[in-house]
């Protein structure tokens, strides 16, 4: 069992889309002799309903992380960052299949998942880092939260009715104090998520950099900000500040700011990986992904 070849499957297990795209990946990756792989949290959902991959799938316990070789992601955009959060510990790349709606981060899509698996199998993908960052909160000098984020580190206002008071910071220096709904702190990857939604610019992912956006900032000076990589950003919460703060990281993990805390977020030192089938321009993804209309363009004339 040595030379197994071995694949974690991470899908959405409550779309049947999924499902089915489940059993058809570790049918496809069984029949090629690799191990296919689910991880423990979504063991039961996947067993119950697809009895007949028992004996042939492992647990993700069961198996040395540093023996997956990819990840292949059935589902959408939030099934990736999941994904991402599973193996954070293990620089294995992800390929994602778009089950969802827009799948920014997705390689492929459900029509092409023989394709997708087949190119898996031959190992015939590049691999792609994209930025991450490092969170962390503190009150004084005590550290009451760590984290990280592949898209976005958020901080919102708890409670709907009522707002933040907060300074924000670039490289150790207050920039402007506001009101506001909270802020978005932003890797270029995240640019086209949370960011994009709350006016901020679309940052091509090869540049690096780190993104603030305010969201409903009641101040003049509010525009959003982009910084370099080696930069650190920074909220505080206010201690006057009316609202109770929670600080969100890929929208997925929550935790409750005290009064008076301060985030700093800066580049992490590690990536996500992300497996790419095509070398298409990111202004390509950019156009598909948001059906942007692009009639009448000609293309450069020689030169250009």
């Amino acid at each position: 069992m040595s030379d197994a070849r071995y694949f974690l499957v991470v899908s959405h297990t409550g779309r049947s889309s999924a499902l089915e795209a489940t059993a058809d990946v570790c049918g496809q990756l069984a029949a090629a002799g690799a191990v296919p792989v689910v991880a423990a949290e979504q063991w039961h959902d996947v067993m119950t309903a697809l009895p007949e991959l028992e004996g042939v799938v492992k647990r993700f316990e069961e198996v040395s992380p540093k023996h997956i070789e990819l990840v292949i992601v059935l589902g959408g955009d939030g099934t990736i960052l999941r994904a991402a959060e599973l193996t954070r510990e293990h620089p294995v790349p992800l390929l994602g299949v778009n089950l969802g709606h827009v799948g920014f981060l997705a390689e492929s899509e459900r029509d092409d998942l023989g394709y997708t698996v087949g190119r898996a199998l031959a190992r015939d993908y590049t691999v792609e880092e994209r930025m991450t960052l490092s969170v962390r909160a503190k009150v004084g000098e005590e550290v009451v939260y760590e984290g990280w984020a592949l898209n976005e580190a958020t901080i919102e206002k708890a409670e709907r009715e009522r707002m933040l008071e907060v300074v924000i910071e670039v490289d150790r220096r207050p920039l402007s104090s506001f009101g506001c709904d909270g802020v978005v702190m932003s890797t270029p990857t995240g640019s086209t998520a949370y960011s994009f939604s709350a006016g901020g610019p679309v940052v091509w992912p090869a540049v690096e950099a780190l993104l603030l956006v305010p969201l409903s900032a009641h101040a003049l000076f509010a525009r959003p900000l982009v910084v370099g990589p080696d930069s650190s950003l920074a909220v505080e919460v206010l201690q006057r500040a009316e609202a109770a703060a929670v600080i969100w990281c890929d929208g997925r993990r929550m935790f409750e700011l005290p009064p008076g805390a301060r985030v700093v977020v800066r580049r992490s030192a590690v990536p996500v990986r992300l497996a790419r089938l095509h070398q298409a321009p990111f202004t390509d993804r950019l156009v598909n992904k948001f059906q942007l209309p692009v009639t009448g363009w000609r293309g450069p004339v020689a030169g250009d």
